[in-house]
């Protein structure tokens, strides 16, 4: 089977290309920005808007994972790269003849704080979101027209090793012995993926003839709280857990006073998945515990 996957040079690109790799039915083909770091056929492309029919002839699967998701893009750069670069690649891959689209989104295009199931309503909050929600549909509509099939991945924050942003800040000041004031927040729980288990959806999601026009939602299935999440990273770089008993409510008030209680509210709050959808329709289930994406994050933050 040839697979092309767009944005392979990214954070989850770097593990799924290797892991595909390793499979021999399956001829992948990287196409980024930059040189892969692996060893793979690869397509260095300057704009993903570039790209034409011609670059994906004889492909069977599309994987797109290229994508705007930090808050340093500006809302033109969130309509390109999110949604416009979407309706790009997918018409240009029917075109070709591509038998299969699967794009990886995320669970924001639902909100920020809640528990969803894959057909809960949506309601978007951030540019991210809502160009990947505009993305999903101008997806399907294509793909309903066609007859190339689509799948959808939702998934939450995606950790592991090589991960960045605010997981991997929260890991090195763990590990430096910072005393953080979240050992109170223990009623929420959260969602999380790590990049080993969502790799291993995707590849079934790539063979699996169920998995075609679906929506999926992604998770490691064992949803944690904040508290715990400090505690884990605490164990797994072998250091005592310092998190300060500081209560919630002083937390809402706090961003009641300096107008920040969205945030106040995704840091003490639940963001749950339902994934019995994904499990029964895939037969599938995440094969990597949280502890071993954990210690894999922080084997990344300590090689720094």
């Amino acid at each position: 089977m040839k697979i092309a996957v767009v944005g392979g040079t990214g954070f989850i690109g770097n593990s799924l290309i290797p892991y595909l790799s390793k499979i021999k039915e399956h001829d992948v083909l990287c196409i980024s920005r930059t040189e892969p770091g692996y060893s793979t056929d690869s397509l260095l492309v300057k704009d993903i808007l570039d790209l034409s029919y011609e670059n994906f002839q004889g492909f069977d699967v599309l994987v797109h994972l290229a994508g705007c998701a930090h808050s340093l893009f500006s809302e033109k750069d969130y309509e390109k790269v999110n949604h416009l670069a979407t309706i790009n690649l997918a018409e240009q891959a029917i075109k070709a003849g591509v038998k299969r689209f699967i794009f990886v989104s995320t669970v924001s295009v639902y909100g920020e704080v809640g528990t969803f199931e894959c057909n809960s309503a949506t309601a978007p909050c951030s540019l991210a979101a809502k160009t990947k929600l505009a993305a999903e549909n101008s997806l399907k509509e294509l793909c309903a027209k066609s007859g190339m099939e689509f799948i959808i991945i939702r998934s939450p924050l995606v950790y592991g090793e090589g991960v960045k942003a605010n997981f991997a800040s929260l890991i090195n000041f763990v590990g430096k012995g910072f005393p953080l004031p979240f050992r109170l927040i223990k009623r929420n729980k959260r969602s999380l993926v790590s990049v080993y288990n969502l790799v291993d959806l995707i590849k079934v999601c790539i063979e699996h003839p169920k998995a075609a026009n679906q929506m999926f939602l992604a998770s490691d299935d064992h949803d944690i709280s904040t508290a715990e999440m400090v505690a884990l990273m605490a164990k797994v770089q072998n250091k005592m857990n310092l998190s300060l008993p500081v209560p919630v409510w002083l937390f809402k008030l706090a961003g009641k006073i300096f107008n920040k209680s969205d945030v106040i509210d995704r840091l003490t709050g639940s963001l749950q998945l339902d994934l019995e959808h994904t499990k029964n329709t895939l037969n599938w289930k995440p094969p990597y515990s949280v502890e071993h994406g954990f210690k894999l994050s922080v084997k990344n933050t300590q090689d720094k």
